[in-house]
């Protein structure tokens, strides 16, 4: 057990005055951006504390690399998957992008139950990395709660978080269309990219056949005109890479610049959040404890406010190892409700089928979004007796390089010829289901093991359960049916056994909004309920998890609760 577990006298509570700051905030992602932002536009001398190393927006060594460039064509080494058996499950995870990965030896953790925890440790974090699908999420899914009694009652409602999604959307830059569907309200959009000629007969047959279902083009944080000094996106759908162009959202392009450029922030990467100091006497949190990832000395910051956006699982474990006098199991955690009902997305099963008919079509470029089939189960008329709540898919149709047969030679000039061919076209959907939140579907903290910085190991206890594997059922045969409809062949569907909780990318829950201390531990603005000047924007603060990307709604909900925080600080209620 490393000393600064046994002895918090290893902090110096009298550090240099030079470690005040208005605002800390952890974390350098997706939220944390735009924490960041906000504070610093408004004026607030800001701390931004990172855990991984730093990347300035350019620093993207493989963004413009070709696969002959590389003396492996890129295909990463066998070894390095062999070696990391949980980060080497993500689609992104390659030769071109590894580098923005956490490899599964460097940072360890404990899987009670399987849990595929997909990391990016960096200054931007995932925002780097990710998919980019930013539907907003309607009272459908914030009053889910309340109408079918599981889980408790979201604080917010739509109304709330409207403004804040306009907010965000007008500044990151939302590709998209304004498509009328209440399930997902339409947004302040850039023109949309366009579907390929199969997508829009597949849009044009679904919604023929199916009249309750819709086939949209994705909303996408991919900007398709300039917008904001940066873009547009080329269409090269290498995002994961990082974008010179800034085609796309992230906090490295976006949002920490424009935090930069104020002169109020201060960026510390290599800095490993320890815990919050809580005063039991002033009832609040007065700062900060770190460990300089590299050095490992241990600092204090102080602030009068302080965000949690380290990313679900990575907040919650700093919450849980600050302990008070007060706060004996972790800061805020009154009822047991710190580190329950965590939560991802269910991407488990797939759909796949060949399209005959369009030889003579291709299409332009590589659009870095695919179409989006909103949520129909359990909405309006349709009512399912197996399960609650939803889905959605995610569709594509397209064409591969490479006209070869199983049958065909593997080398040789017939083989050359038939890589320069055209290959079939494809169509797939991808269903996402949502995962209900289940209090023993949980994150804790080992008492006996830590990592390289002294902090306790966090331990995962998560799983699908049957209302999950209910929905994914209905999922794959609606699909299949779908498919059919349009007129696929040699239709197949199935699920991957290797897919376990964490694999969506998509964590939430553990520090829930509510209504009362007794079964959450955020307030309706995303304070802590008795600690009010520590705010929780990022995933952990989800009361559910809905069936649409959640990226931007944490980014809505930090907006929104950020300039919550300045109001009252400049009130002096902070």
């Amino acid at each position: 057990m490393s000393k600064i577990q046994q002895d918090s006298s290893a902090f110096n509570i009298n550090s240099n005055k030079a470690n005040h700051f208005d605002a800390i905030v952890v974390g350098s992602g997706m939220s944390g951006g735009w924490a960041a932002k906000e504070f610093t536009e408004k004026g607030f001398n800001t701390l931004v504390l990172e855990r991984g190393r730093n990347i300035e927006h350019g620093d993207y060594p493989t963004a413009t690399m070709e696969p002959w460039t590389d003396p492996h064509g890129m295909a990463m080494d066998p070894q390095v998957i062999a070696d990391n058996p949980v980060v080497g499950k993500c689609y992104a995870f390659t030769k071109e992008h590894e580098h923005h990965f956490v490899k599964d030896n460097e940072h360890p953790y404990i899987q009670i139950k399987p849990f595929d925890w997909i990391r990016g440790y960096q200054v931007g974090g995932k925002s780097l990395m990710w998919a980019r699908q930013v539907q907003r999420w309607s009272d459908l899914d914030f009053e889910a709660n309340a109408k079918d009694g599981h889980g408790i009652d979201w604080p917010i409602r739509y109304a709330d978080l409207a403004p804040w999604y306009s907010y965000v959307e007008k500044f990151i830059g939302i590709s998209g269309n304004r498509d009328g569907l209440n399930q997902i309200p339409d947004g302040e959009f850039l023109p949309p990219f366009e579907m390929n000629c199969v997508e829009k007969d597949i849009k044009k047959t679904i919604e023929g056949v199916y009249p309750s279902r819709n086939v949209v083009i994705g909303r996408s944080a991919n900007i398709t005109q300039r917008h904001n000094e940066r873009g547009p996106c080329m269409s090269r759908n290498r995002c994961a890479r990082g974008c010179p162009f800034g085609g796309y959202y992230s906090a490295n392009s976006s949002t920490l610049p424009a935090a930069k450029k104020t002169g109020y922030m201060t960026l510390r990467p290599h800095s490993v959040v320890h815990s919050i100091i809580y005063d039991d006497d002033k009832g609040k949190a007065i700062g900060v404890r770190v460990i300089d990832a590299n050095t490992k000395e241990a600092i204090e910051y102080f602030s009068r406010v302080i965000f949690l956006n380290a990313g679900t699982v990575n907040t919650t474990a700093i919450m849980l190892n600050s302990k008070s006098n007060t706060y004996q199991e972790g800061l805020g955690n009154e009822n047991d409700v710190l580190g329950r009902y965590l939560m991802d997305h269910d991407f488990r099963g797939y759909a796949r089928g060949r399209i005959e008919g369009y030889e003579g079509s291709y299409f332009n470029g590589h659009r870095p979004t695919g179409l989006y089939m909103p949520r129909f189960r359990n909405y309006k008329n349709d009512r399912q007796e197996d399960f609650l709540r939803g889905y959605a898919y995610q569709l594509r149709a397209g064409r591969g390089a490479g006209n070869l047969k199983a049958e065909d030679p593997k080398f040789g000039v017939a083989f050359k010829d038939k890589l320069t061919e055209f290959g079939s076209w494809g169509m797939s959907m991808g269903p996402m289901g949502e995962q209900l939140p289940y209090a023993e579907n949980r994150i804790t903290l080992n008492g006996n093991q830590t990592d390289d910085w002294g902090v306790p190991l966090v331990e995962v206890d998560a799983e699908f359960k049957q209302n999950e594997d209910a929905m994914l059922e209905d999922s794959l045969n609606n699909a299949a049916e779908m498919m059919k409809a349009f007129g696929c062949k040699d239709i197949s569907t199935g699920i991957d056994p290797e897919w376990n909780v964490g694999l969506g990318i998509h964590e939430m829950g553990t520090a829930r909004m509510g209504h009362s201390p007794k079964d959450s531990i955020l307030n309706k603005y995303n304070q802590v309920h008795n600690a009010k000047n520590v705010f929780v924007s990022d995933g952990a603060c989800m009361t559910s998890s809905a069936c649409q990307n959640p990226s931007l709604t944490y980014m809505a909900i930090t907006a929104r609760a950020a300039n919550y925080a300045i109001d009252e600080l400049k009130k002096g209620n902070l």
